[in-house]
């Protein structure tokens, strides 16, 4: 299966869906074009998909794959292309930044400026509602969540209140970007870092 982000050339020219391309297709695809599928491409460009080279990149993580070569081989070209192409051509809200592991930061001492950035944080699961986040707070899965959120400027987050324009997940991602990680079993928060994600602080917010 193809993934993010597909792309084909044939001799020096490159064929992708770009961000304009991918809009289109979410209102109307009579043709059911798959937006990172090497095939899909080819069809909409009328390339022959047995003349051309199959490249795949993860801008994320910067991994570049070779699909399929049927031509000329082009992959180092190929590779330099990819890796200086801006993505907000491909996805407009999609924002390249280095993946940070805050359990490989030592953590900061706690103060109070943390303390405040959990509370915020916990306010975000107020906001969200009881059903939801009783469903997924024994685990720190909703941090990871919301550092994945890190890597899109939306401007409307659904079934959330947050004031427009503004990351509703900004707190968690602040404390993970410092090697803090949130969090919450239904009665107490807590932080965690470190290498063995020790409890650095704990917050009763019933108390």
């Amino acid at each position: 299966m193809c993934k993010f982000f597909s792309f084909v050339t044939v001799g020096s020219k490159k064929y992708y869906f770009n961000w304009q391309d991918r809009q289109k297709l979410l209102q109307s695809n009579p043709e059911n074009y798959e937006p990172d599928s090497h095939s899909s491409i080819a069809k909409f460009f009328n390339i022959d998909e047995d003349k051309c080279n199959k490249f795949e990149f993860n801008p994320i993580i910067k991994e570049f794959l070779v699909d399929q070569i049927n031509i000329k081989d082009n992959q180092a070209l190929a590779k330099k292309w990819v890796e200086k192409l801006n993505f907000k051509k491909v996805i407009e809200p999609l924002i390249i930044h280095e993946i940070v592991h805050p359990f490989k930061i030592t953590p900061p001492e706690i103060t109070e400026r943390h303390i405040e950035l959990l509370k915020q944080w916990a306010s975000v699961g107020d906001s969200v509602g009881d059903s939801v986040w009783d469903s997924v707070r024994d685990f720190v899965w909703t941090s990871v969540w919301a550092y994945i959120s890190s890597y899109f400027d939306l401007k409307i987050w659904e079934c959330i209140e947050h004031e427009k324009g503004k990351n509703p997940f900004q707190p968690c991602i602040d404390l993970w970007n410092e090697g803090l990680v949130p969090s919450f079993d239904g009665e107490v928060w807590r932080l965690h870092g470190g290498e063995k994600a020790e409890i650095l602080y704990t917050w009763n917010k019933n108390e």
